[in-house]
């Protein structure tokens, strides 16, 4: 707003006030007295700057963009720890404590003999890793073998700031209030583990309403995120194991019944002809190309909650892989054997599957 204001800018304007007839030139007298001012008023102008622009939310830094969302009541999402199923060959002490890298965990439920459900101590998507062996930081007896084998509940990072943004302005589009599309999905939406949602009202086919989840990691949710979050929005039996959905002994008001569900996935297999540049073959791009596909997958599977289907585009995934070093052309490309857009159900996320050159 002020950055036209310079203190080169100010002090020309100062020294224009002065009568001609005095000596203006660098050095001079009144040059000295005002070259100081014209300094210190350059610098809060800049200070006004900065305070003008953290005023709005559009363009606030961080810490006063949290100030301004506080006035409504919202924070950003804070590094959460992931729960992960880990496999041992002996049942192990609640409270046991195991190591991979840098990774700590600890123990905190048993699910079954010899499985149980463990904390990664660092908060963060750092967390979210499987099939990966543990080492007892302390002694178990009889212990030869632990190892983690699923994601239950995935960590997410701190919030991006801009992300942070653009929920705020979100904030304004619809009201939240007992019960209504914006409550269900702010609620859902907020659990730990969940990446996005879909709401489905009451119909001539169910007098339930429905929520579908997919997981911070974009992935097909666990039953465990699943029955987390079906016992938090409308749990089906109270503490006494009594039936309790629709009670009001959840988030969801007396009447609303709620059934959670996970999305589903249905594995793309991707074929297509490709031209290589001179020293590049099959072998030398088939990584890369994998990854790419992967990727691609990824971000589509970042809006599902945003969208009513989501479509698998050939000329995206061609328009991606031509990225690729030592890819010169591409031609023929299928997916899951059909030459044309894969159009997904509505609760249908892509998991990549076999990649082929023709």
């Amino acid at each position: 707003m002020y950055e036209d204001l310079t203190y080169e800018v100010i002090l020309e304007n100062m020294l224009a006030r002065i009568d001609t007839d005095v000596d203006k030139t660098e050095g001079s007298l009144i040059y000295n007295a005002l070259a100081p001012a014209a300094w210190e008023l350059a610098e809060a102008y800049i200070a006004i700057d900065h305070i003008y622009d953290s005023t709005f939310a559009d363009t606030a830094p961080r810490e006063e963009l949290i100030r301004r969302a506080k006035e409504r009541g919202i924070a950003p999402r804070e590094a959460t720890n992931a729960i992960l199923k880990g496999e041992f060959d002996v049942d192990v002490p609640i409270g046991s404590r195991f190591s991979w890298n840098d990774l700590n965990y600890i123990v905190t439920e048993k699910i079954e003999p010899k499985v149980y459900k463990l904390q990664c101590e660092t908060a963060g998507t750092i967390g979210n890793k499987k099939y990966i062996p543990l080492t007892a930081i302390e002694f178990v007896e009889g212990l030869n073998e632990a190892n983690i084998t699923e994601v239950l509940i995935p960590a997410v990072d701190e919030e991006e700031t801009e992300h942070f943004r653009e929920r705020y302005f979100a904030s304004f589009d619809s009201q939240a209030f007992g019960g209504n599309i914006a409550d269900y999905i702010r609620n859902t939406e907020a659990m730990e583990g969940v990446g996005g949602a879909k709401y489905y009202r009451v119909s001539e086919e169910s007098s339930h309403i429905k929520i579908q989840i997919i997981s911070s990691d974009y992935g097909v949710p666990s039953n465990t995120l699943i029955d987390r979050v079906q016992k938090t929005l409308d749990p089906k039996a109270n503490e006494q194991g009594v039936l309790a959905q629709g009670q009001g002994y959840g988030i969801a008001p007396i009447g609303h019944v709620v059934d959670v569900e996970g999305c589903s996935s249905i594995v793309v297999d991707v074929s297509a002809k490709f031209t290589y540049d001179t020293g590049y073959n099959w072998d030398s791009v088939k990584n890369k190309v994998g990854s790419v596909i992967e990727n691609y997958f990824l971000e589509l599977s970042k809006t599902w909650s945003d969208n009513q289907n989501l479509i698998v585009r050939i000329a995206q995934l061609e328009a991606r892989l031509l990225g690729v070093v030592g890819i010169t052309d591409i031609s023929e490309t299928t997916l899951n054997s059909k030459a044309e857009n894969l159009i997904l159900e509505a609760n249908i996320i892509p998991v990549r599957g076999n990649v082929n050159a023709n």
